[in-house]
């Protein structure tokens, strides 16, 4: 049986008192460096419903050694970890704090954010992760990058169970940087955050460049040519909105259930899509214009836009039902596939397949793009896991064929074959190998050399070749295709198939 001594316990509460709020003093203390407009907490803060952070080992300070053996006390380590509710669901966040060492990775740092992945990773909750660091504190040594190495290793643990959702706003340097790599999708806030392997000053001593921190590791390098982030936003304000927004089409974990919401209409009518589409399967339109018309709302979260254009990638809803949406664009270089857009729509996909969010698939693919600069850049291994990562997920895919679609891009592009749940054609859609002037090009060379007109003969035999080859019916005779449907009947058709499945019966 415990004993109560009341005169010492109480004593030993008051001497406590002092070091705990010695610590508070510290942490309510630190500064908010420019150019942020939030403190770590805050910015945790503002992504909880009703602003409810529950923050914990707050009271785990580090130490830096000085001279003669003392030690100065870090607050907290650098990192507020903790959960809270949003849109009402449990949400692991880990917040870096620049005030404090520069946000570095010590080893005290890196174990909260491993406490803080495993608790997400056993209860089943996502993980926000804002970036704020220096990279690994360098008078820690092997110890803070054994810490990088903990929480990498758990980045990829959560891979398999959790949505995991970095931000980017400050510097993400050195070996912090693989971490928002290993994370699903990273939002970066322009001209603040910067995600870099080596830093300017690191790249200057070493090769005599000088590089703009912008150009070497910026917001708008990593959404438009490296891929490695996949928003690009103004502020942290809307980093925060940005986090709060794609999660709401997400499971909280692999096998959880889809967060449904009451269905809305689409923006714009249903029958506006008869006339978005040109007959000429050569002219260019706008395929955020077709998705207006058949999603909820008509607006589309959308990921990696400026990143290989010429395919669009987004979360939106259908009927409540939260979707992945992959769409050629043809706009964009004629909707065209190409090794990075390849590297795109896998990764999307992958995503999807693994937390069970239903995949669309949009089609108007002329095919890959030819040629020595795309063999050089592996389009045939970035193809090749597309196939991959279509034939793979374990989610229902819904593809429909809106014009073209073509050789081994018609394959990659959610096709039946690849184990696509439904698949409709509309009326004027080709399905072939190549397209009807191409296939002439090779199939009637001969008589195309000896005509007198070439170009007349050329546009009969592809007409012909229309007519007998590329039609959808073709395609529907040979099961390949479920059935061919008017634009307008879109929205009902993929409403239908996904309560099929089980999904969005309201």
């Amino acid at each position: 049986m415990m004993t109560i001594n009341i005169e010492t316990d109480v004593l030993a509460g008051t001497l406590l008192e002092g070091p705990m709020q010695e610590r508070r003093d510290r942490l309510a203390a630190l500064p908010i460096k420019e150019p942020r407009d939030l403190s770590a907490r805050n910015r945790a803060v503002a992504l909880c419903d009703s602003g409810a952070f529950n923050e914990i080992m707050a009271m785990r300070n580090g130490y830096r050694s000085e001279a003669r053996g003392a030690t100065t006390p870090l607050p907290s380590d650098g990192v507020a970890i903790g959960w809270g509710l949003i849109h009402g669901r449990p949400t692991a966040i880990a917040s870096h704090d620049f005030a404090v060492a520069g946000g570095s990775i010590g080893s005290v740092f890196a174990d909260k954010v491993v406490r803080l992945q495993r608790f997400a990773i056993d209860n089943g909750m996502p993980i926000i992760y804002i970036n704020d660091s220096g990279g690994a504190r360098i008078h820690e040594g092997i110890e803070a990058l054994d810490g990088c190495g903990r929480i990498f290793a758990q980045n990829v643990r959560a891979k398999k169970r959790v949505p995991q959702i970095s931000v980017i706003m400050g510097p993400c340097a050195g070996a912090a940087a693989y971490s928002p790599a290993l994370t699903d999708w990273t939002i970066m806030v322009s001209g603040q955050g910067r995600l870099f392997l080596t830093g300017p000053e690191v790249v200057k001593a070493a090769t005599g460049e000088d590089v703009d921190p912008e150009d070497l590791g910026g917001a708008g390098l990593h959404t438009r040519d490296s891929g490695v982030a996949h928003l690009e936003v103004a502020d942290e304000r809307e980093a925060l909105r940005s986090v709060i927004g794609l999660l709401s089409f997400l499971p909280q974990q692999r096998g959880g259930e889809l967060p449904l919401q009451a269905p809305r209409e689409p923006e714009r009518s249903v029958q506006e899509l008869a006339d978005l589409i040109p007959a000429a399967s050569h002219v260019a339109f706008d395929v955020r214009h077709v998705l207006s018309c058949i999603v909820d709302g008509g607006t589309t979260f959308e990921l990696s836009a400026k990143f290989s254009p010429s395919v669009v990638t987004g979360f939106a809803r259908l009927n409540g039902v939260p979707i992945g949406i992959v769409a050629s664009q043809p706009r964009r270089r004629g909707g065209i596939l190409d090794a990075k857009a390849a590297q795109k729509v896998a990764r999307f996909v992958r995503f999807c397949g693994r937390f069970g969010v239903p995949i669309t698939t949009w089609v108007d693919v002329p095919g890959f793009i030819p040629g020595a600069v795309e063999e050089r850049r592996a389009v045939i291994t970035h193809g090749a896991d597309m196939l991959d990562a279509y034939a793979d997920a374990d989610a229902p895919r819904l593809t429909v064929i809106m014009r073209k679609a073509y050789g081994g891009a018609y394959i990659a592009m959610g096709s039946r074959s690849l184990g696509a749940d439904f698949t409709w054609a509309w009326p004027q859609s080709e399905i072939a190998v190549m397209g009807p002037e191409g296939a002439v090009g090779i199939l009637n060379r001969r008589e195309l050399a000896a005509a007198d007109d070439p170009r007349a003969v050329r546009t009969a035999l592809a007409a012909q070749y229309r007519a007998e080859v590329t039609h959808p019916f073709r395609a529907v005779d040979a099961g390949i295709v479920d059935d061919v449907i008017q634009p307008e009947q879109t929205r009902a058709a993929l409403t239908a198939a996904l309560q099929g499945l089980g999904l969005g019966l309201h």
